[in-house]
């Protein structure tokens, strides 16, 4: 038997249903601040995560699918592809192709498939969903301001809040700029490569990863994820003590107007997140009962992004969702499984030769009036259909046998009480809804 990929699943009624309630209220709360769908091939040119991602990430150097283009074209031969692993750098590269600046600040929301080729394990998976928007433009559009930071995380408090997801934290940093990030990396080298009075450097004592990294991409070591490199990761320089003055200040607009909102955080030093294009503001949002690897969604600003893949200045900030470890924080909620569990209010019961074409033009009307309707078959006795409207979860079986139809009037019952009328046809959707 032919199985599912290793690290790819089906998702199956009535998890779907989850999904659907997570996608519909995504697309309220992101309706209510302006954001707009944006849908993205699900393959690039692989330059594109290289550059744009960075070399030295996790994501680039390990987990792509990537391969060798075969096109029949000359102009395809030869051309590297890729999976898409994230959405930024496909969503920046439409916004530059497509000149989207020219039209102002630009706020886009993307749901979708993404590809690493990394563990499989619990919440996490080859093939996976994300949920994720962009706010990016010219800086004379205000996308520099720390005020798009703070809507964007007001936006995510909202969103989780009508999703069900309670004591969710959010941690926050500023990771620096172009101008002051390149002071922190050098102390990190200095600290993770200088040896000590016995001649053992930090980097020596920690995982294969790290060693590279401290020569090649120093900050990338406090993006570790190793239990036993932990402690030593806590003894490395504070990036906040090497943040220039622009840096602080944005920072501190991010955190007044997220204090103004009452909106809780917590200053995380650590966190970087495992992009090499994050500029200033950095976040994630967790929560406890995903385990060790808590976090929800995270994102920051990337305000060199654009330039790095051949554009022009436009500063912006994101955040990617995962969808699949956000389904698994709802288990418990309510809602969300009140909308996974939505089923018929009626099955109708053809009975007799001859009645499947009535009882589907009757099913229609259901339909057309806004009814969750199911259908039987003339060939099912009256049993099987009983069997049938329970198997469903129906709250009424409508008997449509040729009697009723020479009538206009159906036999309507109730599967939980037993309690059956006579239903004229013209009453029958209003009968149904109450």
């Amino acid at each position: 038997m032919i199985k599912a990929v290793r690290g790819t699943r089906d998702l199956l009624p009535p998890e779907t249903g989850v999904w659907n309630f997570v996608e519909a209220t995504v697309r309220e709360v992101f309706r209510a601040y302006n954001f707009h769908e944006i849908r993205t091939p699900i393959f690039e040119s692989t330059e594109l995560f290289a550059r744009g991602v960075g070399e030295e990430t996790d994501i680039v150097s390990k987990e792509m699918y990537t391969w060798e283009d075969r096109g029949r074209a000359e102009s395809d031969k030869g051309q590297s592809l890729t999976l898409r692993p994230e959405n930024t750098a496909g969503v920046v590269r439409a916004y530059v192709e497509h000149k989207l600046g020219d039209r102002g600040l630009q706020k886009l929301y993307y749901i979708g498939p993404q590809f690493r080729r990394e563990r499989p394990q619990k919440g996490r998976y080859r093939q996976f969903y994300q949920i994720g928007a962009e706010v990016i433009g010219p800086t004379a559009a205000g996308s520099e301001s720390p005020a798009r930071d703070a809507e964007v995380l007001t936006m995510l408090a909202d969103l989780l809040d009508r999703l069900g997801v309670r004591e969710w934290r959010l941690e926050l940093n500023s990771v620096g700029c172009k101008d002051c990030r390149p002071r922190f990396n050098e102390a990190l080298r200095r600290a993770l490569t200088e040896p000590d009075e016995n001649g053992v450097t930090l980097a020596s004592q920690m995982c294969g990863d790290c060693q590279r990294r401290a020569v090649t991409n120093p900050l990338r070591v406090l993006d570790c994820k190793v239990p036993e490199d932990q402690p030593m990761i806590a003894t490395l320089p504070r990036l906040s003590d090497y943040l220039d003055d622009g840096c602080r200040t944005h920072f501190a607009g991010v955190t007044a107007v997220l204090d103004a909102l009452g909106i809780a955080y917590t200053r995380n030093e650590r966190l970087v997140r495992g992009l090499d294009y994050y500029t200033r503001t950095a976040f994630e949002f967790t929560h406890g009962a995903l385990g060790a690897q808590n976090a929800i969604l995270g994102g920051g600003r990337y305000d060199g992004l654009s330039e790095a893949i051949g554009g022009p200045p436009a500063p912006g900030i994101g955040f990617a969702i995962g969808e699949d470890r956000l389904v698994m924080t709802l288990a418990e909620s309510a809602a969300a499984a009140g909308y996974a569990a939505v089923a018929p209010v009626a099955y109708v019961a053809p009975l007799g030769a001859g009645m499947n074409a009535p009882a589907a033009k009757l099913v229609r009307e259901l339909r057309a009036a806004g009814l969750v309707v199911d259908l039987g078959d003339e060939t099912f006795k009256i049993k099987k259909s009983f069997e049938g409207a329970e198997r469903v979860s129906a709250k009424y079986i409508v008997i449509c046998g040729e009697r009723e139809f020479a009538a206009d009037a159906f036999n309507v019952k109730e599967l939980a009480t037993g309690e059956q009328v006579t239903v004229p046809r013209t009453e029958l959707a209003g009968k149904l809804r109450r």
